[in-house]
């Protein structure tokens, strides 16, 4: 996924649209109480260090509101942002500042967060060639902005969605009765798509590579079987180590040999980053 293509822009816009209306609604009669003819300066600050994302959306949503504010970024997407630290200047219609506030911050929130933990996880296998991946478990309707998240973070996209890739499991294997029948026939549904199949254990990895797939995901194997299919099968195949992949099991997969890792937490398990805006002064 390439960050801010067409696709992406489009998106945001469509996502901001959504979360301004879901919150504005009818209007913000709180910010009635602020004269109508007020300028303030406001400051967003982030409380915890962290790896800045989400600059597009917040610039979007003041764009949205159709007033005069100028964001003044002190800090880019992808930047570390410390405790404490000023990252983004806000001037302009305090009205307008104020109703904005919440939406944009809760998409900066949300998406540094998982800039931040990817960044973290991407640290643990520095200098290895281990690929740190993210999933298709994100929250409904966020999925392209937590893959940018991802992307953000230092890691890479997996399919995006069920449409640009194979991932044959366990089901599909079933119903197309063996892992050779559901690749060939993807080869014929889709040529030239990627196919990666799931498999459990090595007698499966064998049956994979023997009917052509591009990837193996090794389910929830052992860093033994993970070594052994690599030195099997290095050079005809790539691997995917998948399955309760936290920080402390990194370094070992890495010495595997694998060349990815895929990791639903990055994007699942999301805690947002606690930032803050203070109005600085009226202009």
């Amino acid at each position: 996924m390439t960050p801010l293509d067409a696709q992406l822009i489009e998106h945001i816009q469509t996502q901001v649209a959504f979360a301004l209306k879901e919150d504005i609604g009818s209007g913000d009669i709180t910010a009635q109480l602020i004269p109508d003819d007020q300028y303030i300066t406001a400051n967003v600050i982030s409380r915890e260090e962290a790896v800045l994302c989400g600059q597009a959306w917040a610039n979007e949503v003041f764009t949205q509101l159709g007033h005069d504010v100028t964001l003044t970024w002190h800090r880019q997407d992808g930047d570390l942002v410390s405790e404490n630290q000023v990252f983004l200047t806000l001037k302009g219609h305090a009205r307008t500042i104020l109703t904005g506030e919440r939406t944009a911050l809760n998409f900066i929130q949300s998406l540094s967060y998982t800039a931040t933990i990817t960044r973290q996880y991407c640290q643990l296998v520095e200098g290895t060639a281990l690929t740190i991946l993210d999933t298709r478990k994100t929250i409904p309707s966020m999925r392209l902005a937590q893959k940018y998240a991802v992307t953000t973070g230092g890691g890479q996209n997996h399919r995006i969605g069920l449409f640009d890739a194979f991932l044959i499991k366990e089901n599909h294997i079933m119903a197309a009765g063996s892992i050779l029948n559901a690749v060939t026939m993807a080869k014929q549904i889709a040529p030239g798509k990627t196919i990666e199949v799931e498999t459990e254990n090595l007698e499966e990895v064998a049956e994979a590579v023997k009917a052509g797939a591009d990837i193996i995901m090794l389910d929830n194997f052992s860093y033994d079987d993970m070594r052994k299919a690599v030195q099997q099968y290095h050079g005809l195949v790539k691997f995917e180590a998948s399955g309760n992949m936290d920080k402390p099991r990194l370094p070992e997969v890495a010495k595997t040999g694998v060349d990815f890792v895929s990791i639903g937490a990055l994007t699942k398990h999301i805690t947002a980053i606690d930032l803050s805006l203070r109005v600085s002064q009226e202009s």
